[in-house]
């Protein structure tokens, strides 16, 4: 279950090369660019906030699937979330994939993102997965 064929599951492939949330939003209330020069994953996430919501959120740029599919699948789990709801789950994620947090059901939150939880099985490829993650923490 650690090689690299257990990570590229079938969501991750998909959402890499997904398009829904890999856009431009019109006048943005936060854009952050988070860069991984390891691999020379660029991207920059651009958010909208309706209160304490987040009422959209898209990204450019361009990296490894890893990345990729990471990003979108962050966004999805984060739209219409409050601030507070969506710093829970950035740290949740972080802690997943650092191996701090193994708990099923505190996991359980993160819906689709837990497919990227054997990411931490592959020290190289952890940066790429967590690249989105740590830039949408800096802008909330």
């Amino acid at each position: 279950m650690n090689d690299i064929n257990s990570i590229y599951t079938d969501l991750i492939m998909e959402q890499s090369t997904s398009t829904h949330n890999k856009k431009k939003i019109e006048n943005p209330d936060r854009c952050e660019m988070g860069r991984n020069p390891s691999c020379g994953d660029e991207i920059s996430l651009s958010l909208k906030m309706d209160g304490d919501k987040i009422a959209d959120m898209a990204f450019e740029g361009h990296g490894c699937a890893i990345s990729q599919a990471s990003t979108s699948i962050m966004i999805d789990l984060l739209k219409g979330k409050t601030r507070e709801e969506a710093k829970d789950l950035v740290k949740t994620f972080i802690g997943m994939i650092k191996r701090e947090i193994t708990d099923d059901a505190e996991l359980g939150k993160l819906e689709d993102a837990q497919a990227l939880r054997n990411i931490s099985n592959m020290p190289a490829r952890v940066k790429c997965a967590l690249l989105a993650w740590h830039t949408v923490e800096k802008m909330l």
